[in-house]
């Protein structure tokens, strides 16, 4: 006898079935939707840009550039004028005498100016680390140079008696600073010779040392102040080469009789 017919097992019923597949599907198009949202906020999501270099810094100069600090009494010769210095080689001594110091390697440096017109007669050395010396002159190394070098000599010293004084009498008190155009600036180095100079020109109310920066051929510069502490302008004048001979060894290394003041 035949067996009796059975219909095959169906899937899940037309009420259930419908159900489960939505899921499903549903399911299925959620993930898609989170998989191209992600894609989409990643491709919108601005690319991340690198910090800036930064920017480029001048080198300070070997020796400093003046800070234009002048000194506290008219008669007082500030901080050389322009940009603020690095610190000197050498610091401050105590009120004391010495010898002005003989380079490296032997280069010849300025060791005493004399500017005979005016009464001046000065050793140089190199400045401190603070405010300059009194009763002696300065000289900054490089980038400036040294007499005989293809660069500005460039010294300075306060406008007190016994220093720099007449020349701010000069040019602050008497308005003539035309006066010192023509004298003669002699400046005694390390190996013993003596370099004489005219003076070519004066110029009042500076401040920036560009104008001797830039010079290219011997040349010596002299500074002094134009007023109390805060007063901005320099006076400056150039001189240019007129004769190198041979000096005395005792004039061209002078005692150095260093004040410190200020």
């Amino acid at each position: 006898m035949a067996a009796p017919f059975r219909p095959p097992a169906a899937g899940p019923s037309l009420a259930a079935g419908p159900s489960l597949a939505l899921r499903r599907i549903s399911a299925a198009f959620a993930i898609a939707a989170v998989v191209a949202g992600a894609a989409s906020c990643a491709s919108q999501a601005p690319t991340p840009t690198p910090p800036p270099s930064p920017a480029l810094v001048a080198l300070a100069p070997e020796t400093p550039a003046p800070s234009p600090a002048p000194s506290p009494a008219p008669s007082d010769s500030p901080d050389p004028a322009g940009p603020s210095p690095s610190a000197a080689d050498s610091p401050a001594p105590s009120a004391s005498a010495g010898v002005a110091p003989v380079p490296p390697h032997g280069r010849p440096v300025a060791t005493r100016v004399v500017i005979a017109e005016l009464g001046i007669d000065l050793a140089v050395v190199k400045p401190p680390r603070g405010y300059p010396y009194c009763d002696v002159a300065m000289a900054f190394g490089k980038p400036f140079g040294q007499p005989g070098e293809k660069k500005a000599t460039y010294i300075f010293a306060h406008a007190r008696d016994g220093m720099f004084g007449p020349i701010y009498q000069l040019v602050m008190f008497k308005h003539t600073p035309n006066a010192m155009v023509g004298m003669l600036v002699d400046v005694y180095t390390s190996d013993d010779k003596l370099h004489t100079y005219r003076i070519a020109r004066v110029l009042p109310h500076q401040r920036t040392l560009d104008p001797a920066l830039v010079v290219r051929r011997d040349q010596l510069w002299l500074q002094t102040s134009e007023g109390p502490h805060g007063t901005p302008g320099k006076t400056m004048l150039y001189a240019n080469p007129v004769s190198v001979t041979a000096a005395d060894h005792a004039a061209a290394h002078p005692k150095a009789h260093i004040l410190v003041c200020g």
